[in-house]
């Protein structure tokens, strides 16, 4: 059965329980159970561990989101947040439900520090980071000294995945956010206030994090765990956007760490629409690193029920659910009419459903506008429905980190000076993208050449490749496209042919709440 880092153990659920951070980000979990009997077993550290994982995809410690983990947060996991704000706001969303679902300035580009989705993000990241911390100060080599060998062994493997996950966590918080509260299993436990850091000291602290686990971290893990490659490719992603945090250019850096991923024997696997099927488990030729989402043991109304049932109309007259797995569809969401736009015809990764559609917008609300994105589903291999999606959700994956990713990202390093790796090398790389993408069309409508392969390339073939996945805010702020003139799409700013905005939602603001628990923090320009 897949899905095995959700399902070694359910005693999770009596872990952890904490409350609302806005007071302390810092906060120990508030444990119906205490550390001291949790981790008086080796075995679960194991259990623990999977909560770090399942933070990511669920809200609470029951079905649906109940036994709240956070009681400031509206109720939203973790990626239902990272997509709306990676995605709702540029050129490859337009959510039709902009009040209903509170969108509305994060669809426009005008938020605030009182923004409902920015605060549910924030307190997510902070949370699950004081969950890595938690269980870091439960795992030293002290803690853990009455173990035998082989557990205090298997303890240090965990214990580098706890790191890699607060890494994860941070890096999401600096792209988003950039100068944010620091806290380690080093800190205080209690009142104690987190310091501010800037985006250049959070940069350091990922990059010295990703590099000290190297050696504790496996190469070969069960399913839903992370490994080594992991690492490497999120130590890629920060080098690639290393100018945009700090001003530094590290895309040599950024090949050397994907080339790291590619040696280690990774392939593309030849069914693109497959990578986001319910039976995406399987792809771990490609995958290198998922989030899972299950219908029986991690139900969520976030993640990736979001994408696929939001994607799947709940009024067309052409559209059917079933065809995507779903029981009914919850109709928010369409493409903006720019993303089709870049698609040739003849490229198997241009999934959108027209029927009844318009490309373009004339309102971002209306249900008739806007081509449905079809690229996620709830079926399986074999085409099935792979669950009752009203009851338990999707049963769809979410890759968090795939290889086709790491062939843009080395190529755009390259292009953008990188040594380490050469044009030619990155055109083989590619081209088998585009192999995959236009199968017997290839030849006559896919094949690059070596001249095709400009910087500005990389913004558009990441938008081909990579559309819903969570990159696409992070992709245009690093092309200097996401605020400026540059590049206008339509509701760009909230009007309909798109304007340009002010440069400081370029980043999201740190919660007013946190700001009156916390005087060390201040934002720029909001």
């Amino acid at each position: 059965m897949k899905k095995v880092i959700y399902i070694f153990s359910l005693c999770v659920a009596v872990i952890f329980g904490l409350g609302a951070c806005t007071d302390d980000l810092n906060q120990t979990p508030h444990e119906q159970t205490t550390s001291g009997d949790v981790y008086s077993s080796a075995a679960n550290y194991k259990s623990v561990l999977a909560k770090l994982y399942v933070a990511y995809v669920t809200t609470g410690q029951e079905k649906g989101g109940g036994n709240s983990d956070l009681s400031s947060n509206s109720g939203q996991d973790y990626m239902r947040c990272f997509f709306n704000l990676q995605e709702a706001g540029t050129d490859e969303v337009a959510s039709t439900w902009l009040e209903g679902d509170k969108v509305t300035d994060l669809s426009y580009l005008s938020w605030d520090a009182n923004d409902p989705w920015v605060s549910d993000m924030y307190y997510r990241i902070f949370y699950n980071i004081a969950l890595c911390n938690e269980f870091l100060r439960n795992a030293t080599d002290s803690k853990i000294a009455g173990f035998t060998e082989s557990e205090q062994t298997e303890i240090k493997h965990f214990r580098a995945e706890a790191r890699f996950l607060r890494a994860l966590s941070y890096y999401h918080a600096l792209d988003l956010y950039r100068n944010i509260p620091f806290v380690t299993e080093n800190d205080p436990v209690g009142t104690y206030i987190p310091p501010r850091y800037t985006a250049t000291q959070v940069f350091a602290f990922i990059e010295s994090e990703l590099k000290a686990i190297d050696a504790d971290l496996l190469s070969k893990v069960e399913y839903g765990r992370a490994n080594k490659d992991a690492a490497y490719t999120l130590l890629a992603k920060l080098y690639l956007n290393s100018v945009v945090y700090t001003g530094v250019d590290h895309y040599t850096d950024c090949v050397t760490y994907c080339k790291k991923v590619i040696a280690d024997g990774y392939s593309l696997d030849p069914d693109y629409k497959k990578l986001f099927n319910a039976d995406n488990d399987k792809r771990t030729d490609e995958i290198i690193f998922s989030f899972p989402v299950d219908a029986t043991h991690t139900v969520s109304w976030g993640s990736t029920t979001y994408l696929v049932c939001g994607a799947v109309s709940n009024t067309s007259d052409y559209q059917k659910p079933a065809d995507y797995g779903v029981t009914t569809g919850w109709g928010m969401f369409r493409a903006r009419g720019e993303l089709p736009a870049l698609f040739n015809d003849k490229d198997g990764r241009k999934l959108f459903f027209k029927e009844g559609q318009t490309q373009y917008l004339d309102a971002i609300d209306n249900q008739s506008y806007g081509y449905f994105v079809t690229k996620w589903t709830n079926l399986t291999d074999a085409g099935e429905v792979a669950s009752n999606t009203a009851t338990g959700g999707v049963n769809t994956d979410f890759p968090v980190f795939r290889l086709a990713d790491v062939y843009l990202m080395l190529g755009e390093a390259v292009a953008r000076g990188g040594t380490g790796s050469s044009t030619e090398d990155v055109l083989g790389y590619l081209n088998q993208l585009r192999q995959r993408a236009f199968g017997d069309n290839y030849e006559t409508n896919g094949k690059l050449t070596a001249a095709d392969l400009t910087v500005n390339f990389y913004l558009d073939e990441r938008a081909r490749e990579l559309y819903w996945e969570c990159s696409r805010r992070t992709d245009l702020i690093r092309f200097g496209k996401f605020t400026t003139a540059s590049y206008l799409w339509q509701w760009k700013g909230g009007t309909k042919d798109g304007k340009a905005v002010d440069s400081k939602y370029n980043i999201y603001p740190i919660p007013t709440s946190d700001l009156t628990a916390n005087p060390n923090l201040h934002n720029e320009n909001y």
